[in-house]
């Protein structure tokens, strides 16, 4: 099956069927994707990081693993992963971030904007959106201060997660848009949906 590609800094939103697998895959590498998941019948239930981080007892997520709602509901259960690092700590990227973070470059809408677009169709407004599962980026934990850093993806080209849908859903997702979650370079994003 041929995979659907996701333009390097935009985004795009679907549905995804219980049961069905979605695998999102970074094809040259290094590359992080902004994973967003609502409740097809209600969309007020979304993917939460901190459900997520209670039941699962781990920031560190990969195979094995399961994406919770804001309602203590299992979204998406992660069954097989090959990059093995992601971050479901940091709020999608977004025009103030690039104000704050990269003053020296112009403004983009982000991860935050493409998916707020992407999303509309649904009737998803933009102050629904959580924090999203980024999908190969790379966030250490300094373990003695708790300091964040961003650092360049450890993916390869070719690295894969693929999740299966416990529930009728809602997907967002972007290549994302900004400089050091990629690297400094801008790269596509493909998805293939398996039956």
């Amino acid at each position: 099956m041929s995979g659907i590609r996701i333009a390097p800094r935009s985004g795009t939103a679907f549905e995804l069927r219980k049961g069905e697998v979605l695998k999102v895959i970074d094809p040259e590498g290094v590359q992080v994707s902004d994973l967003l998941a609502f409740a097809l019948g209600d969309t007020r239930e979304v993917i939460s990081n901190g459900r997520t981080f209670d039941y699962e007892e781990t920031i560190k997520l990969s195979a094995g693993n399961q994406l919770w709602s804001n309602r203590s509901n299992v979204m998406l259960s992660i069954i097989e992963d090959t990059a093995g690092c992601h971050d479901f700590l940091l709020t999608p990227c977004s025009e103030a971030t690039f104000r704050h973070f990269y003053p020296e470059h112009p403004a983009h809408r982000g991860c935050f904007g493409n998916l707020a677009k992407a999303l509309a169709k649904y009737g998803v407004p933009e102050d629904a959106i959580p924090t999203a599962f980024n999908l190969f980026m790379n966030v250490p934990v300094d373990a003695k201060s708790g300091r964040l850093s961003v650092e360049p993806p450890s993916s390869k080209p070719g690295d894969f997660i693929r999740m299966r849908a416990e529930m009728d859903l809602v997907i967002g997702l972007t290549a994302c848009s900004a400089y050091a979650s990629n690297g400094g370079s801008f790269k596509p994003i493909d998805y293939i949906i398996e039956g």
